[in-house]
């Protein structure tokens, strides 16, 4: 059985592994180097510092995934609107991991007062573009070769969810 949770210290080197398994053979980010398990934990503590949740979904002791949000843009302006993620361990996807993920999202941005929660998708993980569909998430932008990633150009999607 999974459960979904806050994530806690321990947690880290699971969520680390899933993250860099995510940068080395996805484009769900669009980043080349892998991450050690100190920025690990900078991100983790920056994200109790500001508030934001960090959650896991667990089977047995085994962390197969987790979700967060953070800040969309970096101006005052933008303070009601979070861009989420969700990352779900290889061998685990696609077996509802990331809907039992979303919805504490959802409902920590409304307990926070948030108004709107972005997703960027790489615009051809179509699995990721509906299951966002399913939430209520709506396209509102389509950016053409914006990202460089396994040799060639990547458009990204942002889809909105107003809370």
């Amino acid at each position: 059985m999974i459960e979904v949770r806050p994530a806690i210290e321990k947690d880290l080197q699971q969520i680390l592994d899933i993250y860099n398994d995510a940068i080395v053979n996805t484009t769900a980010v669009f980043q080349y180097d892998v991450h050690t398990i100190e920025m690990r934990r900078e991100w983790f503590a920056q994200k109790q510092k500001d508030r934001y949740p960090v959650f896991v979904a667990e089977e047995g002791d085994a962390v197969v995934g987790f979700s967060t949000f953070g800040p969309f843009r970096n101006w005052p302006g933008y303070k009601y609107t979070v861009e989420h993620s969700i990352y779900v361990k290889n061998g685990h996807r696609r077996k509802g991991i990331g809907s039992i993920l979303m919805r504490p999202l959802i409902d920590n941005a409304r307990a926070l007062r948030y108004h709107t929660i972005i997703a960027g998708i790489d615009a051809d993980n179509t699995a990721s573009i509906e299951f966002h569909r399913q939430f209520g998430f709506e396209q509102v932008a389509y950016f053409k070769e914006v990202g460089w990633k396994f040799g060639r150009w990547l458009n990204l999607v942002f889809m909105q969810f107003i809370v």
